[in-house]
């Protein structure tokens, strides 16, 4: 599909992944309107980190997802929508549920409907491999089972089925796009690779964390908003559900001490009780399928899980980006 020059708007772009996904669709020749949360800070999150030839490229509009007449309105005039804003920290969703309906479940309806409204192009809806649960079988393909083991992994299943929905009543032209564990430069504190880093870069010798059995398929988020260009691109990515995965794993505790042997050998891991999920919640295995992204689309991994780690501790290791992060602190 001829797409280049086109108007994308990405909701949530002043995130984690959405950030990222921002430098690289302009990098590939498209035209970028980023939704951001409104704030009274004029703050347009990791976004004012970007250099000012990129800003000068980007549509900012301020608002949130919640409200259907501000979705609309910021979806008015582009073409394709990447549909990323969502609550994602899983201790969060235990005490304060509602906001993950009204987020995660409401804000994907709102985009829906304004797409059918406005006959976009193109949605993206972004989903997690947690909604699979603790894997049944690996690798987990898009035919698993769902699991609610959260209520953040029970809304974003809501959200998948709103978009599926949608795909099949009205002939919607969605995609549910479900990454793997992401990870790399302006992740959030309440992830466990800068959670560990940004311990072991402030000397600290024992290092908190909770469950360290779980395995995770760590994926570098610019292979992860690749994945994202890839299969907006692809005319047969539409109608279905897509993991972008690596199709490997690694338990969290391995991965610690590879963190730890990499930045300071003398450190220890300690496990905490208030980092840990209920039993019946944690998600012991994820180990994606990343056949079905490879088959529909180009996509493959660009960067290997050695040089992903090399590149996020560089980052992390610049002074003016780690000051950004409360180590001492965990952070829900």
């Amino acid at each position: 599909m001829q797409q280049k020059g086109k108007k994308v708007l990405v909701t949530g772009a002043d995130g984690f992944i959405g950030s990222h996904l921002v430098e690289h669709l302009i990098s590939n020749g498209y035209q970028v309107k980023a939704f951001v949360l409104y704030n009274s800070f004029n703050s347009y999150g990791w976004l004012d980190t970007l250099s000012p030839k990129v800003l000068n490229e980007i549509e900012f509009f301020s608002g949130d997802v919640r409200d259907p007449n501000g979705v609309r309105v910021a979806m008015t005039g582009v073409d394709m929508v990447m549909h990323l804003a969502a609550l994602i920290a899983i201790p969060y969703s235990y005490h304060s549920p509602d906001s993950y309906v009204d987020t995660n479940i409401k804000g994907t309806l709102n985009v829906l409907q304004a797409a059918r409204q406005l006959n976009t192009e193109r949605v993206l809806v972004t989903s997690t491999s947690e909604v699979y649960g603790t894997a049944q079988y690996v690798p987990i393909d898009e035919k698993h089972p769902y699991q609610g083991q959260s209520p953040y992994s029970a809304s974003k299943i809501g959200a998948d089925r709103m978009a599926e929905s949608f795909f099949r009543s009205f002939e919607l032209p969605v995609t549910i796009v479900r990454p793997f564990n992401t990870f790399g430069p302006r992740q959030s504190a309440r992830a466990v690779i800068p959670t560990i880093i940004t311990q072991l870069l402030n000397n600290v010798t024992e290092i908190k964390l909770g469950d360290i059995t779980p395995t995770r398929d760590l994926l570098y988020v610019k292979d992860t908003v690749d994945g994202f260009l890839k299969i907006m691109e692809s005319s047969k990515t539409i109608g279905e559900e897509i993991n972008i995965a690596t199709q490997s794993e690694i338990s969290v505790g391995d991965l610690a001490q590879k963190l730890i042997d990499l930045i300071n050998p003398n450190a220890t891991i300690i496990q905490e009780d208030q980092r840990m999920r209920p039993s019946k919640s944690e998600v012991f295995r994820l180990f994606g399928s990343n056949e079905k992204l490879k088959n529909l689309t180009d996509w493959k991994q660009n960067y290997s899980f050695d040089q992903a780690l090399s590149e996020t501790i560089q980052w992390f290791s610049n002074e003016e980006n780690l000051k950004q992060y409360k180590h001492n602190l965990y952070n829900i």
